[in-house]
Protein backbone atom coordinates (compact mmCIF):
# COMPACT_ATOMS: atom_id res chain seq x y z
CA UNK A 1 0.00 0.00 0.00
CA UNK A 2 1.00 3.82 -1.02
CA UNK A 3 0.36 6.60 -0.24
CA UNK A 4 -1.05 8.63 -2.90
CA UNK A 5 -2.61 12.35 -2.06
CA UNK A 6 -3.22 14.59 1.06
CA UNK A 7 -6.78 16.74 0.78
CA UNK A 8 -7.47 19.53 2.78
CA UNK A 9 -11.37 20.43 4.25
CA UNK A 10 -11.82 23.83 5.57
CA UNK A 11 -14.99 23.79 7.09
CA UNK A 12 -16.99 26.57 9.20
CA UNK A 13 -20.46 25.07 10.48
CA UNK A 14 -20.12 27.84 13.36
CA UNK A 15 -19.35 31.35 12.43
CA UNK A 16 -15.43 32.35 12.89
CA UNK A 17 -13.94 28.98 13.66
CA UNK A 18 -13.33 27.18 10.52
CA UNK A 19 -12.19 23.71 10.92
CA UNK A 20 -8.89 22.17 8.70
CA UNK A 21 -9.24 18.43 8.08
CA UNK A 22 -7.11 16.37 6.00
CA UNK A 23 -7.46 13.07 4.16
CA UNK A 24 -4.30 10.91 3.31
CA UNK A 25 -5.53 8.83 0.37
CA UNK A 26 -3.98 5.28 -0.29
CA UNK A 27 -3.70 3.34 -3.41
CA UNK A 28 -6.11 0.76 -2.12
CA UNK A 29 -8.99 3.18 -1.19
CA UNK A 30 -8.27 3.09 2.08
CA UNK A 31 -8.42 6.80 3.34
CA UNK A 32 -7.26 8.39 6.63
CA UNK A 33 -8.65 11.66 8.38
CA UNK A 34 -6.44 14.36 10.26
CA UNK A 35 -7.11 17.84 11.64
CA UNK A 36 -4.44 20.91 12.50
CA UNK A 37 -7.06 23.40 13.06
CA UNK A 38 -5.46 26.35 14.48
CA UNK A 39 -8.29 29.02 13.72
CA UNK A 40 -6.20 32.14 12.58
CA UNK A 41 -3.04 30.25 11.15
CA UNK A 42 -5.05 27.95 8.98
CA UNK A 43 -4.35 29.38 5.51
CA UNK A 44 0.01 28.94 6.37
CA UNK A 45 -1.23 25.03 7.58
CA UNK A 46 -3.30 24.48 4.45
CA UNK A 47 0.21 25.73 2.38
CA UNK A 48 1.98 23.67 4.62
CA UNK A 49 0.70 20.53 3.76
CA UNK A 50 1.16 20.70 0.22
CA UNK A 51 4.63 21.82 0.67
CA UNK A 52 4.97 18.59 2.80
CA UNK A 53 3.57 16.02 0.26
CA UNK A 54 6.94 15.01 -1.06
CA UNK A 55 7.65 13.61 1.88
CA UNK A 56 4.72 11.82 1.98
CA UNK A 57 3.40 10.72 -1.27
CA UNK A 58 4.78 7.67 -2.15
CA UNK A 59 5.17 5.95 1.45
CA UNK A 60 3.82 3.24 2.93
CA UNK A 61 1.42 4.25 5.11
CA UNK A 62 1.87 1.75 7.80
CA UNK A 63 5.75 3.57 8.37
CA UNK A 64 3.90 6.04 10.99
CA UNK A 65 7.34 6.44 12.58
CA UNK A 66 9.55 6.55 9.83
CA UNK A 67 6.69 9.57 8.20
CA UNK A 68 6.69 11.39 11.65
CA UNK A 69 10.58 11.74 11.82
CA UNK A 70 10.99 12.60 8.47
CA UNK A 71 8.47 15.32 8.24
CA UNK A 72 10.26 16.37 11.48
CA UNK A 73 13.91 16.14 10.61
CA UNK A 74 13.90 17.96 7.14
CA UNK A 75 12.05 20.98 8.93
CA UNK A 76 14.36 21.03 11.52
CA UNK A 77 15.77 24.60 10.50
CA UNK A 78 12.26 26.03 10.81
CA UNK A 79 11.51 24.74 14.43
CA UNK A 80 10.03 21.32 14.76
CA UNK A 81 7.83 23.19 17.09
CA UNK A 82 4.49 24.53 16.52
CA UNK A 83 3.95 24.92 13.24
CA UNK A 84 5.97 21.83 11.77
CA UNK A 85 4.70 19.82 14.68
CA UNK A 86 1.06 20.85 13.25
CA UNK A 87 1.70 19.66 10.24
CA UNK A 88 2.99 16.03 11.38
CA UNK A 89 -0.10 15.82 13.30
CA UNK A 90 -2.43 15.92 10.51
CA UNK A 91 -0.51 13.47 8.84
CA UNK A 92 -0.10 10.96 11.76
CA UNK A 93 -3.61 10.96 12.88
CA UNK A 94 -4.51 10.07 9.53
CA UNK A 95 -1.79 7.03 9.19
CA UNK A 96 -3.05 5.61 12.75
CA UNK A 97 -6.96 5.76 11.24
CA UNK A 98 -5.45 4.31 8.25
CA UNK A 99 -3.42 1.28 10.34
CA UNK A 100 -7.11 0.57 11.92
CA UNK A 101 -8.97 0.30 9.44
CA UNK A 102 -6.58 -1.76 7.60
CA UNK A 103 -6.58 -3.92 10.56
CA UNK A 104 -10.17 -3.57 11.93
CA UNK A 105 -9.15 -2.68 15.45
CA UNK A 106 -9.81 0.98 17.10
CA UNK A 107 -6.73 2.87 17.23
CA UNK A 108 -6.32 2.32 20.89
CA UNK A 109 -6.11 -0.70 20.70
CA UNK A 110 -3.28 -0.62 18.64
CA UNK A 111 -1.86 1.18 21.83
CA UNK A 112 -2.10 -1.48 23.80
CA UNK A 113 -5.86 -1.29 24.79
CA UNK A 114 -8.04 0.52 26.76
CA UNK A 115 -7.27 1.29 30.45
CA UNK A 116 -10.44 2.17 31.27
CA UNK A 117 -14.19 1.87 29.91
CA UNK A 118 -14.94 5.59 29.46
CA UNK A 119 -12.89 9.03 28.74
CA UNK A 120 -13.98 11.89 31.24
CA UNK A 121 -14.36 15.12 29.79
CA UNK A 122 -14.34 18.47 31.44
CA UNK A 123 -16.01 21.64 29.55
CA UNK A 124 -16.67 25.38 30.09
CA UNK A 125 -19.08 28.17 31.07
CA UNK A 126 -18.92 30.92 29.10
CA UNK A 127 -15.96 33.65 30.46
CA UNK A 128 -16.09 36.83 32.51
CA UNK A 129 -14.79 38.67 29.08
CA UNK A 130 -17.82 37.54 26.89
CA UNK A 131 -20.04 40.32 29.17
CA UNK A 132 -23.21 38.20 30.06
CA UNK A 133 -23.05 38.60 33.21
CA UNK A 134 -22.83 36.19 36.60
CA UNK A 135 -26.42 35.47 36.24
CA UNK A 136 -25.96 33.94 32.33
CA UNK A 137 -23.24 31.86 33.46
CA UNK A 138 -24.85 30.16 36.66
CA UNK A 139 -27.43 29.04 34.69
CA UNK A 140 -25.09 28.15 32.48
CA UNK A 141 -23.23 25.74 35.09
CA UNK A 142 -26.41 24.13 36.24
CA UNK A 143 -26.98 22.92 32.55
CA UNK A 144 -23.82 21.39 32.74
CA UNK A 145 -23.86 19.57 35.55
CA UNK A 146 -27.63 18.59 34.78
CA UNK A 147 -26.20 17.47 31.77
CA UNK A 148 -23.59 14.89 33.31
CA UNK A 149 -20.70 16.58 33.20
CA UNK A 150 -18.83 17.07 36.52
CA UNK A 151 -15.77 19.67 36.02
CA UNK A 152 -16.28 22.91 34.84
CA UNK A 153 -13.26 25.33 33.61
CA UNK A 154 -14.03 29.16 32.91
CA UNK A 155 -11.65 32.14 32.50
CA UNK A 156 -12.40 34.90 35.28
CA UNK A 157 -10.32 37.65 34.28
CA UNK A 158 -11.55 40.50 32.67
CA UNK A 159 -9.15 40.66 29.03
CA UNK A 160 -8.62 43.92 26.80
CA UNK A 161 -9.24 41.35 23.99
CA UNK A 162 -12.62 40.13 24.40
CA UNK A 163 -13.63 43.20 25.72
CA UNK A 164 -12.93 45.42 22.35
CA UNK A 165 -9.90 47.07 23.35
CA UNK A 166 -6.94 47.26 21.05
CA UNK A 167 -4.85 43.99 21.70
CA UNK A 168 -1.64 43.80 19.76
CA UNK A 169 2.40 43.59 20.66
CA UNK A 170 3.14 44.89 23.81
CA UNK A 171 -0.37 45.08 25.50
CA UNK A 172 -0.53 41.24 25.27
CA UNK A 173 0.79 40.80 28.39
CA UNK A 174 -1.73 42.31 31.02
CA UNK A 175 -1.37 43.90 34.31
CA UNK A 176 -4.27 42.74 36.31
CA UNK A 177 -5.57 45.91 38.38
CA UNK A 178 -7.09 45.39 41.95
CA UNK A 179 -10.21 45.92 40.25
CA UNK A 180 -9.99 43.15 37.71
CA UNK A 181 -8.44 40.78 40.42
CA UNK A 182 -12.05 41.68 42.45
CA UNK A 183 -14.02 40.76 39.40
CA UNK A 184 -12.58 37.23 38.80
CA UNK A 185 -12.62 36.45 42.79
CA UNK A 186 -16.68 37.83 42.46
CA UNK A 187 -17.38 35.29 39.08
CA UNK A 188 -15.21 32.31 40.74
CA UNK A 189 -17.55 32.38 44.30
CA UNK A 190 -20.36 32.89 42.08
CA UNK A 191 -19.45 29.80 40.32
CA UNK A 192 -18.50 27.40 43.14
CA UNK A 193 -21.68 28.46 45.03
CA UNK A 194 -23.56 27.19 41.85
CA UNK A 195 -21.92 23.86 42.29
CA UNK A 196 -21.53 22.88 45.44
CA UNK A 197 -18.35 22.54 47.51
CA UNK A 198 -17.32 18.99 45.68
CA UNK A 199 -18.03 19.49 41.86
CA UNK A 200 -14.58 20.02 39.83
CA UNK A 201 -13.42 23.88 39.23
CA UNK A 202 -10.42 24.62 36.97
CA UNK A 203 -9.48 28.44 35.67
CA UNK A 204 -7.72 29.28 32.56
CA UNK A 205 -5.89 32.92 32.28
CA UNK A 206 -5.02 32.67 28.38
CA UNK A 207 -1.17 32.82 29.14
CA UNK A 208 -1.45 37.03 29.21
CA UNK A 209 -0.29 37.95 32.74
CA UNK A 210 2.71 39.39 34.48
CA UNK A 211 4.13 37.25 36.81
CA UNK A 212 3.18 39.82 39.49
CA UNK A 213 -0.24 39.45 38.55
CA UNK A 214 -0.61 35.91 37.93
CA UNK A 215 0.77 34.97 41.91
CA UNK A 216 -1.50 37.54 42.96
CA UNK A 217 -4.73 36.12 40.76
CA UNK A 218 -3.83 32.24 42.13
CA UNK A 219 -3.59 33.64 45.58
CA UNK A 220 -6.82 35.64 45.91
CA UNK A 221 -8.86 32.58 44.01
CA UNK A 222 -7.53 29.53 46.20
CA UNK A 223 -10.13 29.58 48.38
CA UNK A 224 -12.28 28.35 45.46
CA UNK A 225 -10.25 24.97 45.61
CA UNK A 226 -9.57 24.36 41.79
CA UNK A 227 -8.17 21.43 39.98
CA UNK A 228 -5.87 24.09 38.18
CA UNK A 229 -5.21 27.63 37.10
CA UNK A 230 -4.07 27.01 33.59
CA UNK A 231 -1.30 28.85 31.48
CA UNK A 232 -0.96 31.89 34.23
CA UNK A 233 1.70 33.87 32.23
CA UNK A 234 3.23 33.21 28.11
CA UNK A 235 4.65 30.01 28.16
CA UNK A 236 7.96 31.28 26.57
CA UNK A 237 9.78 31.67 30.04
CA UNK A 238 9.92 28.93 32.08
CA UNK A 239 11.45 31.18 34.60
CA UNK A 240 8.36 33.00 35.42
CA UNK A 241 6.49 29.76 35.62
CA UNK A 242 9.01 28.97 38.55
CA UNK A 243 8.23 31.93 39.91
CA UNK A 244 4.85 31.28 39.68
CA UNK A 245 4.80 28.20 41.28
CA UNK A 246 7.26 28.94 44.30
CA UNK A 247 4.53 31.85 45.34
CA UNK A 248 1.25 30.34 44.99
CA UNK A 249 -0.25 26.64 46.22
CA UNK A 250 -2.87 26.53 43.66
CA UNK A 251 -2.08 23.49 41.21
CA UNK A 252 -0.83 24.49 37.87
CA UNK A 253 -1.40 23.97 34.32
CA UNK A 254 -0.01 24.32 30.63
CA UNK A 255 0.61 22.85 27.11
CA UNK A 256 -2.00 23.61 24.77
CA UNK A 257 0.90 26.12 23.90
CA UNK A 258 3.97 23.74 24.14
CA UNK A 259 4.80 21.43 21.15
CA UNK A 260 6.38 17.82 21.14
CA UNK A 261 8.34 16.09 23.83
CA UNK A 262 11.30 18.44 23.84
CA UNK A 263 9.07 21.47 24.95
CA UNK A 264 7.86 19.03 27.89
CA UNK A 265 11.41 18.06 29.12
CA UNK A 266 12.50 20.88 31.66
CA UNK A 267 8.60 21.24 32.44
CA UNK A 268 8.37 18.03 33.98
CA UNK A 269 12.12 17.58 35.65
CA UNK A 270 11.32 20.29 37.55
CA UNK A 271 7.48 19.59 38.03
CA UNK A 272 6.44 23.06 37.57
CA UNK A 273 3.18 22.45 36.84
CA UNK A 274 0.80 19.68 38.32
CA UNK A 275 -0.83 18.80 35.34
CA UNK A 276 0.13 19.11 31.24
CA UNK A 277 -2.59 19.57 28.36
CA UNK A 278 -0.57 19.01 24.97
CA UNK A 279 -3.14 19.10 21.93
CA UNK A 280 -3.01 15.86 19.91
CA UNK A 281 -3.90 18.25 16.80
CA UNK A 282 -0.72 20.55 17.27
CA UNK A 283 1.58 18.59 19.39
CA UNK A 284 2.70 16.21 16.83
CA UNK A 285 -0.47 13.47 16.97
CA UNK A 286 -1.58 10.34 18.39
CA UNK A 287 2.12 9.22 18.35
CA UNK A 288 3.45 12.16 20.46
CA UNK A 289 1.13 13.10 22.99
CA UNK A 290 1.62 9.06 23.54
CA UNK A 291 5.02 9.97 24.13
CA UNK A 292 4.77 12.93 26.31
CA UNK A 293 2.17 11.19 28.20
CA UNK A 294 4.71 8.52 29.26
CA UNK A 295 7.54 11.83 30.31
CA UNK A 296 4.80 12.75 32.54
CA UNK A 297 3.82 9.52 34.02
CA UNK A 298 7.09 9.28 35.37
CA UNK A 299 7.17 12.51 37.32
CA UNK A 300 3.46 11.63 38.45
CA UNK A 301 1.66 14.36 36.15
CA UNK A 302 -1.88 13.69 34.58
CA UNK A 303 -2.32 14.66 31.37
CA UNK A 304 -5.62 16.35 29.88
CA UNK A 305 -5.35 16.73 26.40
CA UNK A 306 -6.67 20.18 25.20
CA UNK A 307 -9.38 19.95 22.54
CA UNK A 308 -11.34 23.36 21.70
CA UNK A 309 -11.11 22.49 17.73
CA UNK A 310 -13.27 20.03 15.63
CA UNK A 311 -14.46 16.91 16.06
CA UNK A 312 -11.63 14.98 14.33
CA UNK A 313 -9.25 16.36 16.93
CA UNK A 314 -11.85 15.37 19.91
CA UNK A 315 -11.84 11.50 17.91
CA UNK A 316 -7.77 11.46 18.04
CA UNK A 317 -7.72 12.68 21.20
CA UNK A 318 -10.35 9.44 23.31
CA UNK A 319 -8.48 7.40 20.97
CA UNK A 320 -5.16 8.31 22.82
CA UNK A 321 -6.86 9.03 26.43
CA UNK A 322 -8.34 5.85 26.94
CA UNK A 323 -5.39 3.92 26.92
CA UNK A 324 -3.31 6.87 28.72
CA UNK A 325 -2.78 5.56 32.46
CA UNK A 326 -2.01 9.01 33.96
CA UNK A 327 -5.14 10.60 32.27
CA UNK A 328 -7.18 13.19 34.13
CA UNK A 329 -9.85 14.36 31.86
CA UNK A 330 -10.22 15.36 27.95
CA UNK A 331 -11.30 18.82 27.15
CA UNK A 332 -14.41 19.61 24.85
CA UNK A 333 -16.92 21.95 24.36
CA UNK A 334 -20.09 20.15 24.95
CA UNK A 335 -22.23 23.08 23.48
CA UNK A 336 -20.35 21.92 19.91
CA UNK A 337 -21.73 18.65 19.83
CA UNK A 338 -25.21 19.27 18.17
CA UNK A 339 -22.93 20.32 15.77
CA UNK A 340 -20.25 17.90 15.45
CA UNK A 341 -23.32 15.65 14.37
CA UNK A 342 -23.57 17.72 11.27
CA UNK A 343 -20.21 17.06 10.43
CA UNK A 344 -19.41 13.19 11.01
CA UNK A 345 -20.86 9.84 11.19
CA UNK A 346 -21.18 8.30 13.53
CA UNK A 347 -21.40 10.74 16.68
CA UNK A 348 -19.81 10.21 19.56
CA UNK A 349 -21.20 8.01 22.29
CA UNK A 350 -21.67 10.56 25.20
CA UNK A 351 -23.15 9.43 28.53
CA UNK A 352 -22.58 10.85 32.14
CA UNK A 353 -19.87 13.23 30.61
CA UNK A 354 -17.86 11.15 29.10
CA UNK A 355 -17.10 9.40 25.66
CA UNK A 356 -17.70 5.29 25.47
CA UNK A 357 -15.85 3.61 22.70
CA UNK A 358 -17.79 2.37 19.87
CA UNK A 359 -15.77 -0.39 18.55
CA UNK A 360 -15.34 0.87 14.94
CA UNK A 361 -11.58 0.49 13.72
CA UNK A 362 -9.37 3.58 12.86
CA UNK A 363 -10.88 6.65 14.79
CA UNK A 364 -14.66 5.03 14.61
CA UNK A 365 -15.63 8.18 12.35
CA UNK A 366 -16.07 9.28 9.27
CA UNK A 367 -16.68 12.83 7.56
CA UNK A 368 -20.28 13.22 5.81
CA UNK A 369 -19.32 14.32 2.86
CA UNK A 370 -22.56 16.65 2.01
CA UNK A 371 -21.65 18.22 5.09
CA UNK A 372 -18.00 19.09 3.86
CA UNK A 373 -19.60 20.84 0.45
CA UNK A 374 -22.54 22.78 2.35
CA UNK A 375 -19.95 24.12 4.98
CA UNK A 376 -16.57 24.67 3.14
CA UNK A 377 -15.33 28.13 2.60
CA UNK A 378 -12.61 29.56 1.20
CA UNK A 379 -9.68 29.80 4.00
CA UNK A 380 -7.72 33.42 2.84
CA UNK A 381 -11.15 34.91 3.21
CA UNK A 382 -12.07 37.16 6.31
CA UNK A 383 -15.08 35.05 7.07
CA UNK A 384 -12.60 32.30 7.98
CA UNK A 385 -10.86 33.81 10.79
CA UNK A 386 -11.76 34.32 14.21
CA UNK A 387 -13.71 37.59 15.16
CA UNK A 388 -10.78 38.71 17.03
CA UNK A 389 -8.24 38.24 14.07
CA UNK A 390 -10.80 40.31 11.93
CA UNK A 391 -11.19 43.14 15.02
CA UNK A 392 -6.73 43.33 14.92
CA UNK A 393 -7.05 43.29 10.95
CA UNK A 394 -9.89 45.80 10.85
CA UNK A 395 -7.76 48.29 13.01
CA UNK A 396 -4.87 48.07 11.26
CA UNK A 397 -6.62 48.11 7.91
CA UNK A 398 -5.11 44.74 7.16
CA UNK A 399 -8.39 43.47 4.65
CA UNK A 400 -9.44 46.47 3.32
CA UNK A 401 -5.85 47.55 1.50
CA UNK A 402 -6.04 43.52 0.02
CA UNK A 403 -9.21 42.08 -2.72
CA UNK A 404 -9.38 38.51 -1.05
CA UNK A 405 -11.94 37.32 -3.98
Amino acid sequence: MKITDIKSHVVMPIPGLAWLFVEVETDEGVTGLGECTDYAVNSHLVRGLEAIKPLVVGSDPKNIEEIWQRIFHVNSDLNGRGYISHLISAIDIALWDIKGKVLGAPIYDLLGGAVRESVPLYTHVRDLSAGQGIEVMQEEARLTMAAGYKAIKTDPFPSRRTMGETFYGANMVERMEPKAIAEAVEWMEALRETVGSEYEILVDAHARMDVASAIKAANAIEHIDLVWFEEPTHVENHNSLRQIRENTNVPLCVGERHFTRWDYDEILRDRLVDFIMPDIAWCGGISEIRRIASMAETQYINVSPHDALGPVAIAASFQASIAIPNLYREECLHTWFETFEKIITPMFDVRDGSIFPNGKPGLGIELIPEAMEEYAIDVDSPEAQPGWWNNANEATGAWATEDKN
